[in-house]
């Protein structure tokens, strides 16, 4: 019985029972694994807030795991059952024998550990008995590389998202959440989309593939290829960045009519533009030199060189603090700021993205890689895979049009609102609450799936499609645990927490800025949600329906975008924007789920993954009355200044925990006392 469950997990070596013969090897036109695995997570969409669009992510879906070895495409497919499987092995898909599993938290370490020891050698026994045989020794080293790599890229993604966000913090402190805040924001967010829309998604879906064929299949290893690759983008980056220099005043325009309407605001947006616009050179050769070094087993590089840029960023805007102080202080606009200032942050965010790029040159010489320039690309595929870039294009020019709506008419309801005497409601607000308000998917639901992600895929591979459901219904209901009750959170304590973080710009453009996180926070329960059931058509190497999925989510997302600004007064024209964003998710969600389900043969477990979140949103629901209540009352007493919010958002975050856990126990939700259960054995108790 075909069980990729459990029940193949923390097992030695998979032994053939005497007469059966072992698996046939792997046909030459099969799928290969590293190279559906190695693209991962390009760095770019996470420097700006602006561009996080979650379903961008959809380019990247598995860098949560880092790529298999090289070899371990060479090696015959897995076996996925034991022949001496016990009674809960022979339950029949769907039973409540094999419901009852594990969460995926638990089984991380050893879902890694078997995935670590299937890229070793199979022995296979010549004796008559199914005994095992004991692992080559070198099985545990490679193992226990697969489980470094993994927690190397995942310390260095968390410590770029938490110096991420810090570096968000101190630019609204610098600039404020008004106007000139705005025109950063813009200047910041233009290079990234002109890279995205491209180079960006090419990159990562096609070539990156293609060097990975080059490295194992040519006789210097890939090196040629790599370095005709590299001089490519560099040519190509040369000529674009020299272009959009040039037409600074154009782009900024189809990013932000307000902006360039105001002549003392297009000036400043032109010139942050054009010391910003050099970084896309920088974003495409850290791309580049970052999967060279995947593609030869160094992982670290490309997770922790963004950090850098972090801190420089954050180095320069302190500096920027430091001689003119803070927005709330200085009181400067696009009218004062001087051109010393502009020249600072333009210069020093440059040079952030110089000091990430550079930083990769020696671990690309400790790697053994020697850059030389090449320029015989014809006849070597690059045109090939440019072609088979379309469907990519296609995805994030989707992605980034929805994007563009919606940085038009926020800059545009900022700009009225501010001359109203209402900060914090355009751009820099929007992406401020966006950044927040994503972090626990990010965090939470990425943690889930990358321990199920290894199992779904076996099991899409092995045609199980019971399987594949069974995972995917407990990814959605093991993350829902901690999501359903942060996205109320987000509810009903959005206002003293973004008091807490953004008051340093004003305490009216932080009060702006926490409503415009209340209107996100349902909202990430479907986008959580999305995040889960797309990985199922990744499994079966589907891009083709994400990329509908996301026109979809992207035109509901502008259309009620629109419906926002013209319906809504200025000051909540941006908040109605951020509840469209979770709205957009929700239709999104439906599509692909039908979409999912019917290649699943009609059942994805709706019932009980409906039924989950029901009893969740029951438990949340009082818990976040009770919190806002909570956080209101001492608000009052204390005031809402910074103490007041800290205290709010304490006292309120209590009882939420509290009233929510008290709630689920008394609903005896299953995956609730699972993840405590856990939590308690991890710490011993």
């Amino acid at each position: 019985m075909n069980t990729p469950y459990d029940s193949d997990r923390g097992r030695g070596p998979v032994t053939e029972p005497a007469g059966q013969a072992p698996p046939p090897p792997t046909a030459p036109g099969s799928p290969d694994p590293y190279v559906d695995d190695v693209r991962s997570r390009d760095p770019y969409p996470g420097q700006d807030p602006a561009a996080q669009d979650p379903v961008g992510e959809a380019l990247q879906d598995r860098a949560a795991h880092p790529p298999h070895r090289p070899e371990a495409s060479q090696q015959p497919p897995h076996r996925t059952y034991d022949t001496a499987a016990g009674p809960a092995d022979s339950d029949p898909p769907g039973t409540p024998g094999q419901q009852d599993r594990q969460d995926a938290f638990a089984n991380l370490y050893q879902d890694q550990q078997e995935y670590g020891r299937r890229n070793g050698p199979e022995t296979v026994p010549q004796q008559s008995a199914p005994e095992p045989v004991p692992a080559p020794a070198k099985r545990a080293g490679r193992a226990s590389g697969v489980l470094k790599s993994s927690a190397v890229m995942a310390a260095g993604t968390l410590v770029s998202r938490l110096t991420g966000f810090l570096r968000q913090l101190v630019i609204t402190a610098a600039l404020g959440a008004a106007f000139l805040g705005d025109a950063y924001t813009v200047a910041v967010t233009l290079p990234t989309m002109i890279y995205i829309l491209t180079i960006g998604g090419g990159l990562n879906s096609v070539f990156v593939p293609q060097l990975v064929r080059a490295m194992k299949n040519d006789d210097d290893n890939g090196e040629a290829y790599a370095n005709r690759l590299l001089t490519l983008v560099i040519v190509v980056l040369g000529v674009l960045v020299a272009l959009t220099v040039f037409g600074a005043p154009l782009l900024i325009r189809m990013m932000s009519v307000s902006i360039a309407d105001n002549p003392a605001s297009n000036e400043v947006a032109v010139t942050f533009a054009r010391y910003c616009l050099p970084t896309i050179f920088f974003m495409g050769i850290h791309v580049v030199m970052g999967q060279i070094l995947n593609a030869r087993g160094r992982f670290g590089a490309m997770m922790w060189t963004p950090v850098l840029n972090n801190i420089v960023i954050i180095f320069t805007f302190g500096m920027f603090i430091w001689v003119y102080g803070t927005a709330s202080t200085s009181k400067m606009n696009v009218t004062t700021i001087t051109p010393e200032g502009v020249r600072l942050l333009g210069i020093g965010t440059l040079l952030g993205l110089v000091v990430q790029a550079l930083a990769m040159v020696p671990y690309l010489r400790d790697a053994g890689f020697r850059f030389r320039p090449r320029f015989d690309w014809r006849g070597h595929g690059m045109g090939k895979a440019a072609k088979l870039a379309k469907w990519t294009v296609l995805f994030v020019l989707a992605n980034q049009a929805g994007m563009l709506v919606v940085t038009q008419f926020a800059t545009r309801a900022g700009e009225a609102a501010d001359r109203a005497g209402f900060e914090g409601t355009g751009i820099l607000a929007y992406n401020n609450a966006l950044l927040i308000w994503q972090m626990p998917q990010a965090i939470i639901t990425v943690s889930v799936m990358a321990a199920l992600l290894p199992r779904i895929s076996r099991s899409a591979h092995d045609g199980d499609t019971a399987a594949v459901r069974d995972d995917i219904s407990q990814g959605l209901r093991n993350s829902a645990v901690a999501i359903v009750p942060i996205a109320f959170g987000f509810v009903a304590l959005g206002i003293p927490m973004c008091t807490l973080m953004f008051s340093s710009a004003s305490e009216e453009a932080a009060r702006s800025i926490g409503f415009i996180l209340m209107a996100f926070g349902l909202g990430l329960i479907p986008y959580s949600v999305q995040y889960v059931v797309l990985r199922g058509f990744y499994a079966y190497e589907d891009t083709r329906t994400p990329f509908y999925n996301t026109v979809i989510v992207a035109a509901v997302n502008a259309g009620a975008s629109l419906l926002s600004y013209f319906l809504l007064p200025d000051r909540w024209a941006v908040a109605g924007m951020g509840l469209a964003y979770g709205l957009a998710y929700a239709v999104g969600v439906g599509v692909a789920w039908n979409r999912l389900s019917r290649r699943l043969g009609g059942d994805l477990d709706g019932a009980h993954v409906l039924r989950t979140y029901a009893r969740l949103a029951g438990a949340s629901l009082p818990a976040a009355l009770a919190a806002g209540a909570a956080g209101y009352g001492i608000t009052l007493a204390l005031g809402q200044s910074v103490p007041g919010a800290l205290a709010a958002l304490a006292g309120g975050g209590i009882v939420l925990a509290v009233v929510f856990y008290a709630a689920a126990r008394r609903m005896r939700i299953a995956e609730m006392t699972a993840m405590v259960g856990m939590v308690r054995g991890r710490l011993g108790r």
